[in-house]
């Protein structure tokens, strides 16, 4: 393992304890469990995505206002047209384009599932299967500043093809 390989091994644990130590609120008891869990899903993380492309935490942790403000209008939203009956329904799937690798379209996916009224259901190529609760509702611009986000977080721009977004 070179010495830029066991730093990027030591980021994702450190990044991993931290996650366990919120849901189990630090614990002590959790300590070894906690070490043996950590271990593991940094050794199956470095397996399953080994390390290619550099991220720029800060374009990251500016996205978290916007992500936790849209993660509060998705659920008031959501809890407004099952209150509401009379608000309009249109559900259906619009499919879209993305330039991200798959790394950054599993996160732009998991992000864009918690804005109002959509859930990304899968990825099929370079195109997003995304479910809405109305048809009408125009999603193109959104994920395309949400991608250009991811975008400018990525280092490595070579593993971002040239691609056209469309959203049918």
């Amino acid at each position: 393992m070179t010495r830029k390989q066991g730093l990027i091994a030591a980021k994702r644990a450190v990044f991993l304890a931290g996650i366990w130590l919120v849901l189990t609120g630090a614990d002590p008891y959790g300590i070894a469990i906690g070490l043996v869990a950590v271990v593991a899903a940094t050794g199956l993380s470095l397996t399953l995505m080994p390390p290619r492309a550099g991220v720029a935490l800060w374009p990251l942790a500016i996205m978290v206002p916007g992500f936790l403000w849209r993660s509060l209008l998705g659920g008031v939203d959501v809890a407004r047209r099952v209150f509401n009956p009379r608000l309009p329904l249109s559900p259906g799937w619009k499919i879209m384009r993305t330039r991200l690798p798959d790394g950054g379209k599993a996160a732009l996916g998991g992000e864009f599932s918690l804005m109002p009224g959509t859930l990304v259901a899968g990825s099929k190529g370079d195109r997003l299967l995304i479910h809405v609760l109305d048809t009408r509702q125009d999603i193109t611009g959104d994920i395309a500043r949400e991608e250009a986000c991811f975008e400018r977080a990525l280092r490595d721009r070579e593993t971002v093809p040239d691609g056209k977004r469309e959203a049918r």
